[in-house]
């Protein structure tokens, strides 16, 4: 038996997603493995985005089978550090997220 760790890793986010009410601000994400709600896969990786000042209708659920979600968080980074110099703000401090057991 597979049980889920329900291990979940909350952190501020600055950025734009679009719902059904249209864009709203981004204020926070939430990145956890989990049984999904709607993937085709036993186990997902779910990332919540959402500005909860707004309500639920403020936030986008994503749910990646594994093999997607490695190669997402790749072209992620390889995105950004393929950036010309001064596109892309130098790393500066970053708060730790949160993890909730």
């Amino acid at each position: 038996m597979t049980v889920c760790t329900y291990a979940t890793t909350v952190l501020p986010v600055s950025g734009s997603g679009k719902g059904p009410d249209g864009w709203f601000t981004l204020r926070r994400a939430a990145v956890y493995l989990d049984h999904p709600v709607h993937a085709p896969a036993e186990h997902t990786l779910n990332i919540d985005l959402a500005n909860p000042e707004l309500g639920a209708a403020a936030r986008v659920a994503v749910e990646l089978d594994p093999a997607a979600a490695r190669a997402l968080a790749e072209a992620i980074l390889a995105a950004l550090d393929s950036a010309p110099p001064g596109l892309v703000e130098a790393p500066g401090p970053v708060e730790q997220p949160a993890r909730a057991a």
